[in-house]
């Protein structure tokens, strides 16, 4: 019997501490104040378009910083609308942390493409296939060069630079893509002094396979400085021209 009412009573206890701590986890500390933001920038290692100072000054502006407001006071949703407004920012996340500060996590854009066409157009592609605006550090990505408009470079290259990216051979090896008169694509390789001619856009699995096999059974055997331009434009079939002596 004494056993039982112990049992009962730690039971009792055990269910009364988990009561209150729910209860003061779940409760808002509205009258705490925020004493400081945790910044986290992803792909910071490879794009550093954004830098926490950049977000600082931004909220600064805006008269928005949360430090040394209640935290009950803090609108998450609305520091979320204003970062996210950048240009170079994809997506924010803002929470409240257990040690009464505010919690930002912002996703940069991610480009892809850089177009340097002839009309004197200079933005990124990103990885959604919308154009993006050049950032103060470089990406190291494909160029486009030529005779190129923004509908032709969100549409038909941004499925070659999707391509590219993802098969790193090729993203590795194609440095530029120029964009003739009449729509056609020639690339310029960084191995080898060749032109590589695609001719419409489109198709491009069964093109670069068809490369993939003349490097690797026709280049490394001839040499790579032998042609001064090899066409992939018809089914089935390479066409290469040799370098004038």
């Amino acid at each position: 019997m004494i056993k039982k009412i112990l049992i009962l009573l730690f039971l009792l206890l055990i269910t009364t501490y988990l009561v209150v701590a729910v209860t003061t986890l779940n409760s808002k500390p509205v009258n705490q104040v925020c004493t400081g933001m945790e910044l986290i920038i992803k792909d910071s290692i490879d794009h550093g378009f954004i830098n926490q100072k950049e977000i600082i000054r931004l909220l600064n502006n805006k008269k928005l910083s949360p430090v040394d407001k209640k935290i009950g006071e803090i609108n998450t949703r609305l520091l979320e609308e204003e970062i996210g407004k950048h240009p170079l920012i994809e997506n924010v996340e803002c929470y409240r942390t257990p040690g009464c500060k505010i919690g930002i996590e912002v996703t940069q854009r991610l480009p892809i493409l850089r177009v340097m066409a002839n009309n004197g157009d200079n933005y990124y592609i990103d990885h959604k296939g919308k154009i993006m605006p050049i950032p103060n550090s470089s990406a190291y990505v494909t160029v486009i060069t030529g005779n190129v408009d923004r509908d032709f470079a969100t549409k038909e290259l941004y499925k070659l630079g999707v391509f590219l990216q993802d098969h790193p051979l090729w993203n590795a090896q194609i440095e530029q893509i120029n964009v003739t008169h009449a729509k056609e694509l020639e690339l310029v390789p960084r191995v080898g002094e060749h032109i590589i001619f695609l001719g419409k856009p489109g198709n491009y699995e069964k093109k670069f396979e068809r490369l993939k096999t003349f490097y690797e059974k026709g280049l490394n055997k001839v040499g790579w400085n032998k042609y001064s331009r090899i066409s992939l434009e018809f089914n089935n079939q390479i066409i290469c021209t040799k370098k004038e002596k």
